[in-house]
């Protein structure tokens, strides 16, 4: 089990009590202006959906139809699957490839991915690897991919091993084994124990999230994967 980085309760200090926002119509002004130059900086747009709604970017608009049409299908046995409201921004993600290449999801742009975070010493991990090479031969091709990314840390060669003992042969092998990206997800919040997946779109823009384990090979789990598809091969 990972380690959450929250830290509640911390205590305000000096520093932060200087750039609280102060009161009044001009130091807001300026301020909302500030955030504006920063974000065009960023070469990040937002489109606001409705007044206290969450923000998409306009690089993610074109899955917000996918997201509506995913949210009634995360029921059964995947009902634990958070589909997000609006699609949003990924997380900054680093891993390699089956040769040793690096990687990041922007090489997977313009395919649906779905994200597994496993380890061999994750009980749960090893029992859903079967059904993801399951979803990669039902599902895989140009338009989507399982990448399943490795996060051991000792014994790298065990991995490996491990999925050719067991008949994973669809899968092909990504691995994180020096702990950063898990670090990353685990202070972003997507990661707060293993296995964790994470469904990205064909904008790179993240879909939904699951913490946990669950039955990839059920009816559930295939319909909610056909409209996640929805983006690349039109509606189902």
């Amino acid at each position: 089990m990972t380690k959450q980085n929250d830290e509640p309760n911390r205590p305000t200090d000096d520093r932060e009590q200087a750039i609280a926002p102060a009161s009044g119509r001009g130091k807001a002004s300026k301020a909302f202006l500030a955030l504006a130059l920063l974000v065009g900086a960023a070469g990040i747009t937002y489109t606001m959906l409705a007044p206290g709604a969450e923000a998409v970017a306009e690089v993610c608009e074109p899955s917000v139809p996918v997201v509506e049409a995913m949210a009634p299908h995360a029921r059964g046995e995947v009902a634990a699957v958070n589909v997000h409201s609006v699609p949003r921004l990924p997380p900054e993600m680093e891993f390699t490839g089956p040769d040793g290449e690096p990687l990041t999801l922007e090489d997977f742009a313009g395919r649906t991915v779905l994200v597994n975070f496993w380890a061999t010493w994750c009980a749960p991990c090893r029992e859903e690897m079967p059904a993801l090479n399951v979803v990669q031969t039902e599902f895989g091709g140009d338009d989507f991919e399982v990448v399943a990314i490795n996060v051991d840390t000792r014994n790298l060669d065990k991995p490996r091993a491990w999925l050719e003992e067991h008949g994973i042969h669809d899968l092909r092998y990504f691995a994180e084994n020096d702990g950063v990206l898990l670090q990353t997800l685990q202070r972003s919040g997507h990661v707060v124990g293993l296995p964790t997946t994470v469904i990205f779109g064909p904008q790179n823009c993240e879909l939904a999230i699951l913490r946990g384990y669950a039955d990839w090979t059920s009816d559930d789990a295939f319909q909610l994967l056909r409209e996640a598809l929805s983006g690349t091969r039109g509606s189902s």
